[in-house]
Formats: C-alpha cells, structure tokens, sequence
C-alpha cells in the first residue's frame, strides 16, 4: 500500500511529493488569500435587502457599486453607525460595522419617506 503524509492508501497516487512543488501550493494559497480577504472587504446585502432589491427591480452597475463603496467608507469615517446612503434614486439602509446594506427602496416608494434609528446620511456622488 502506498503511503500520503503517514497514511496508508489503497491506491497509489498519480503525483509524487517530488513531482508536485510546495512552493505551488503556497503560491495557489496566497492566491485564495488575497481572494479571500478581498471578499470580505465588500458591502454584503442582507436576505432582506436581496429580496427588495429584487422585487423593486433595483440593479446596481459596477460604477454605482463603486459610488456606494466610497459614500460607505466617507460614512465608516465619519463613525456611523447605521446609515442612509441616497444613490440617485435609491435609498438603502447601511449598516456600517456589519458592512451589510440592511434594506434598499426608490425614493419615490417611500410611503412617508421617513427613514428612522440611522445616524447619519450619505450623498453618494
């Protein structure tokens, strides 16, 4: 039987350890690193704000997700805490630790176009 990393193995493994460099696996990790790390520094959308998105029609290009990032770190500066972003027609609620968009309406779909328990508004430009 052929032996992985102490382990014996019914069958006998294509690659040897010789064959495949470790520098390949760290290279590939690094990779998934900075993949990783990249990810978690966007705006998350809440269930919620996913379903109102959806149902409002409301889809955002990359220029206006790049307009929303920035009133987003302008707010996280700023020490804000749950926030009202205005992107052109589009209100969404922010919450700032979290970086997680709560919920999101037109602002034309407000009923009484008030907003409560934010602390701060943005412009996004």
């Amino acid at each position: 039987m052929a032996e992985i990393n102490g382990i014996q193995v019914p069958f006998k493994p294509i690659v040897t350890r010789e064959q495949f460099p470790s520098r390949g696996i760290e290279k590939a990790s690094r990779t998934f690193d900075s993949i990783f790390k990249e990810e978690l520094e966007k705006l998350k959308f809440s269930n919620h704000a996913r379903k109102r998105l959806e149902s409002r029609n409301i889809e955002f290009s990359n220029e206006e997700m790049s307009r929303l990032n920035t009133a987003y770190e302008t707010a996280k500066q700023k020490g804000a805490k749950d926030s009202l972003i205005v992107l052109d027609e589009t209100a969404l609620i922010i919450n700032i630790p979290n970086k997680t968009v709560v919920t999101a309406l037109p602002m034309d779909k407000g009923s009484e176009n008030i907003f409560t328990n934010i602390d701060s508004v943005v412009f996004a430009k």
